[in-house]
């Protein structure tokens, strides 16, 4: 029993440093001072730390503090996504939707974009209503599919989807409104999102 308290006290102890540890570095990075960012997180990230390796790959992606390197950028935030993290998720998926770094595999990025989506990210649920918009990556054409997801991604602050919703709305019918608002409503971040509706998919 004592063995089990004091390796609970030394796991509790090395969690609090390594998110001291992020804090500094996620600091530093914000305040462009980059060479420390990289010092704080890149062991983080090493020991699997999912912010950790999202801010790492961020930081090979935009070349700030190490030379840029969308390769390394891609390892770092497949690691993250892995993990769970949303935003290493939306990367991930973007990154293989435009073949960066990777060949470009729109397929291979939905499921990714899903999985940040159903979290409540708001820049992935924007890029889904997209691809239900245009038929894109597999996807079945669907207006209401689209709507919904535009209205959680404008929710979320994403100001794009405001405006797509705006002008896909002029070519839906009340019904396919009223049923893409109904699921819009109805879903909440961790649960999975529909991919059909009743209403929206075209001919």
């Amino acid at each position: 029993m004592k063995k089990l308290i004091v390796a609970m006290t030394i796991a509790v102890s090395l969690a609090a440093n390594a998110t001291a540890g992020f804090t500094e570095g996620a600091n530093a990075y914000n305040a462009k001072n980059y060479s420390r960012a990289l010092k704080e997180v890149t062991p983080l990230a090493k020991a699997g730390h999912a912010d950790a390796q999202h801010l790492l790959g961020l930081m090979y992606y935009m070349g700030r503090g190490v030379a840029r390197d969308y390769k390394q950028a891609l390892v770092w935030h497949r690691k993250a996504a892995e993990q769970g993290q949303p935003d290493a998720q939306y990367v991930v998926g973007a990154m293989y939707y435009t073949g960066n770094a990777v060949e470009a595999d729109p397929k291979a990025a939905v499921p990714w974009f899903r999985r940040a989506a159903e979290k409540g990210h708001a820049e992935a649920q924007h890029a889904l209503g997209l691809m239900y918009c245009y038929h894109a990556a597999g996807l079945p054409q669907d207006n209401v599919l689209a709507y919904m997801l535009w209205t959680l991604a404008a929710n979320g602050g994403n100001a794009n989807a405001t405006q797509h919703r705006a002008d896909i709305a002029r070519r839906m019918t009340a019904e396919q409104i009223e049923e893409a608002q109904a699921m819009s409503r109805a879903w909440k971040p961790g649960m999975a999102l529909p991919t059909s509706s009743r209403t929206g998919a075209s001919a």
